[in-house]
């Protein structure tokens, strides 16, 4: 049971990288088997040039989808804040995993042709994001293309289920991608084939500007 005062922001992100950390094994074993293909697809379709492409997945959790990229003929690299989460990652996918802080991201620039945030940006602060947004856009290649899941909700900033997250609504994403330097490509919502109030996940996908 964690309790924090209101506005205590950095206890609550401290607290969700101690949830990862300590629910590892139970959280990689719980999405393993969850099927976002049609995610990774619409990213690796809108990338221009021609595949293998350099991908980073932003949050790989148990390397699924870097495991995936692969078998797709493409060259992945995973990052997570979890110690323990990055060496599951690194022993399913074989491929490398960086750890590193999302507030803290070290990247190189123009590395990767397409950047996959998969259930994983919606942790980060409200007062952060449009930093963390233009590292993002600074790692990718000209033109690069960044994929985000978010669990979508009417922008309210909360602790909620041992996790602190950002539930942003369309409109309010969007204008911060884009005063980060994107243009918007295609949203959607997720899973597919409900009805909206049964698709708790708002899928947005954005090309760099040069």
């Amino acid at each position: 049971m964690h309790e924090f005062l209101p506005g205590d922001i950095d206890a609550m992100v401290r607290a969700t990288t101690r949830y990862y950390e300590e629910n590892a094994k139970a959280y990689s074993a719980g999405t393993g088997d969850h099927d976002v293909s049609q995610n990774r697809d619409t990213l690796v379709r809108y990338i221009n040039g021609e595949s293998p492409f350099r991908i980073l997945d932003l949050g790989c959790g148990s390397g699924r989808d870097l495991r995936a990229f692969s078998e797709m003929g493409h060259e992945p690299i995973g990052l997570d804040g979890a110690a323990e989460l990055c060496e599951i990652a690194r022993e399913w996918s074989g491929r490398e995993v960086l750890r590193q802080d999302f507030l803290e991201l070290s990247l190189p620039d123009g590395a990767f042709d397409g950047v996959f945030a998969n259930a994983s940006l919606f942790h980060v602060p409200t007062r952060d994001i449009q930093r963390v947004l233009e590292d993002l856009r600074h790692t990718l290649k000209s033109a690069g293309v960044l994929l985000v899941s978010n669990p979508r909700g009417e922008n309210q900033e909360a602790w909620h289920v041992d996790r602190f997250g950002v539930f942003y609504d369309l409109d309010e994403w969007s204008r911060r991608v884009t005063a980060a330097g994107f243009e918007a490509l295609e949203h959607y919502y997720r899973p597919a084939g409900r009805p909206l109030h049964q698709q708790p996940w708002l899928v947005t996908v954005w090309r760099k500007l040069d």
